[in-house]
C-alpha cells in the first residue's frame, strides 16, 4: 500500500497545525517523547520535525511533504514545491515577520544606519541577503536564542520574529523595518509530487485545511425578513449571493447570508431596524470553494 510522509512541525505551530487537522477531520495523536504521531489514516505516516529544519527533509525526501514556514524554506535554501500558503500561526490566523529591531533610544534609524555594525538572530541567510538588497555591510552572528536581551551590550541590532510584538515591546525594543513578511506553506518533495497517488493524497489534505481555516472568520446567519424590506436588507448583509426562499405564509421570506463575524455587532442591529425577525447565528466548520 502507498503511504504518503507527512511532516507535522514540532514547536510553536503544532499545536495550532493539529487543531487545524483535527477540524478537517484527521484525527493526529501524539505521544509524550514520540516523533511519530499516529493519525487515523492508514495511508498517511506522520513525523515531528522542527520547522526550522522541515525543508530540508522534504527536499532530501526523507518527508514526502511537510508544513513550514515561507521564512525556513528561504532560510533553508530549499529547493521544494511550495504547493500552497495556509494562514496560520501559533495564535492567530495572519501572517507573521521577521523585523530588525534596536534598543529605543539608539542612534541606529534605519537598515542604512548598520553599516558595520553587528547583528543577532536565529535567520542568518535571510538577514544576510536583506542586508545585500540594501547594500549594506554588517556582521551577522547566529542566535542561540533571547536574541531580544542581546542589544546593545552584545549586539547593535536583531532580526527577530513578531507575531504580536509584544515580546519586542516588554524588552523595550523598537521596530524599524520588516525584513520578512511569513506565512506557513504546504511544501512537497519534487519526486513525490510527481507521485500520481502523492499528489492527489496532497491535494485532498490542503483542501480540507483549507476549508477549516477560510471558515474560521465566517459565521452563517439566517432570519425571516420581510418582502417590503428585502432590498434594503440585501444592501446591508456582505454576502455577495444570500439564499432566498419564500415561507409559506404571508409576504416574508427566508434569508441565508455568510458573513465576517466581526461584521455581526454592526449588521444585526440594522437587520432588525428593517424588521427582519427570527434571527439566528449558525456555525461554520468549513467552506470549500
Amino acid at each position: 500500500m502507498s503511504v504518503l510522509k507527512l511532516g507535522i512541525p514540532k514547536g510553536s505551530l503544532q499545536d495550532a497545525t493539529i487543531s487545524i487537522f483535527k477540524q478537517a477531520g484527521y484525527n493526529i495523536q501524539v505521544k509524550s517523547r514520540n516523533y511519530y504521531p499516529t493519525i487515523d489514516d492508514d495511508e498517511i505516516e506522520c513525523m515531528l520535525i522542527r520547522a526550522q529544519e522541515m525543508a530540508r527533509y522534504v527536499e532530501g525526501g526523507q518527508l514526502d511533504c511537510g508544513l513550514t514556514g515561507l521564512d525556513w524554506i528561504k532560510e533553508n535554501r530549499a529547493d521544494v514545491v511550495d504547493v500552497t500558503e495556509l494562514i496560520y500561526a501559533k495564535t492567530s490566523f495572519k501572517p507573521i515577520k521577521w523585523v530588525l529591531a534596536v534598543k529605543e533610544g539608539s542612534d541606529i534609524k534605519s537598515v542604512k544606519d548598520l553599516e558595520g555594525k553587528t547583528i543577532a538572530t536565529e535567520v542568518v541567510n535571510l538577514t544576510k541577503d536583506y542586508l545585500k538588497a540594501h547594500g549594506v555591510n554588517a556582521k551577522v552572528e547566529f542566535s542561540w536564542g533571547t536574541t531580544e536581551v542581546k542589544v546593545p551590550d552584545l549586539a547593535d541590532a536583531i532580526v527577530e520574529i513578531t507575531e504580536t510584538g509584544s515580546s519586542l515591546r516588554a524588552n523595550n525594543l523598537v521596530i524599524i523595518d520588516t525584513v520578512l513578511e511569513t506565512t506557513t506553506r504546504f511544501i512537497a518533495n519534487k519526486e513525490a509530487y510527481k507521485d500520481p497517488f502523492k499528489r492527489k493524497k496532497m491535494e485532498n489534505i490542503i483542501m480540507m485545511l483549507k476549508s477549516v481555516i477560510d471558515a474560521m472568520p465566517k459565521t452563517c446567519v439566517l432570519m425571516n425578513a420581510p418582502k417590503r424590506s428585502l432590498n434594503e436588507i440585501l444592501e446591508v448583509l456582505p454576502s455577495v449571493n444570500p439564499t432566498i426562499s419564500d415561507l409559506a405564509k404571508g409576504d416574508w421570506v427566508d434569508v441565508m447570508a455568510i458573513m465576517d463575524k466581526k461584521d455581526l455587532r454592526y449588521i444585526l442591529p440594522k437587520l432588525k431596524e428593517l424588521g427582519a425577525k427570527a434571527i439566528a447565528e449558525l456555525p461554520i466548520n468549513k467552506i470549500i470553494e
